[in-house]
């Protein structure tokens, strides 16, 4: 028997739910953490789209929602949102968000012990702008429009093959369509195979980084306007937490 993918476990599920939802004291509770890395989902919005820009009634997409906040906090700027993760579970929950305003789940705490936590929709989001759908980034359905915004969170390192993503942006976005890349460039062969590693390698004997793969892919088609650091963190239980620093790139679409 074939071992569940994590994106489709109870734990990830409980994991990101609280990563997207949850508050600080139920993330972090103990002075002197690292508070910054806090609301990682919705600093992917107010800290790297420029609202405005965005044409009125602009559409966003949203690829790699996991459970769905970005898409949420997408909708306070857009007339419309798609959000979009390869796993089943996740856009079950965020459809369950959607329709219900609230999701129970439970926060592990210590060995078998854990708290019983309710993910909320923030007031003032209309959650009947954002549509939730399954789906693979490197074969998005072909009626699916442009856009004004897209952001890829924590994605590009998760993909067999990110150079095919990046290929497909330039259909996806409007002239004037602000792109949003962000990745702690955490590239894993279980993921994605090394040849198609955008960078995190030596190449003609030089250190290839990602930013530059990325760059090398995207500047016929966009312009990079600004880079930002943006950490965040994701805790494992009450006390384990993973603190990582994610490179934020802004473009814009020529």
């Amino acid at each position: 028997m074939s071992e569940t993918p994590f994106y489709e476990t109870d734990k990830a599920v409980a994991e990101y739910l609280l990563f997207h939802y949850g508050s600080s004291d139920e993330i972090m509770p103990y002075t002197g953490g690292p508070v910054s890395a806090l609301h990682y989902p919705v600093r992917c919005v107010v800290e790297c789209f420029d609202s405005g820009i965005l044409p009125s009634g602009a559409r966003a997409l949203d690829l790699g929602c996991a459970v769905g906040r970005s898409s949420f906090e997408l909708a306070r700027i857009c007339g419309s949102v798609v959000g979009i993760d390869y796993s089943h579970r996740f856009i079950e929950a965020a459809n369950r968000l959607k329709e219900k305003g609230t999701l129970s789940y439970l926060r592990t705490d210590e060995g078998d012990l854990s708290t019983r936590l309710e993910a909320t929709i923030p007031e003032g989001i209309d959650g009947s702008l954002v549509s939730f759908l399954q789906g693979d980034a490197m074969q998005l359905p072909k009626d699916i429009g442009s856009f004004d915004a897209l952001l890829a969170a924590n994605l590009i390192d998760r993909l067999e093959d990110p150079s095919l993503f990046l290929k497909a942006l330039p259909e996806l976005m409007n002239p004037g369509g602000q792109l949003v890349i962000t990745s702690p460039y955490t590239w894993l062969e279980e993921y994605t195979p090394k040849s198609n590693w955008l960078g995190g390698f030596e190449k003609d004997g030089s250190p290839l980084r990602t930013v530059e793969g990325l760059e090398r892919a995207l500047s016929p088609h966009f312009v990079k306007v600004r880079e930002i650091d943006l950490p965040f963190l994701i805790r494992e239980h009450a006390r384990k937490f993973q603190w990582s620093v994610a490179q934020g790139t802004i473009w814009i679409r020529k």
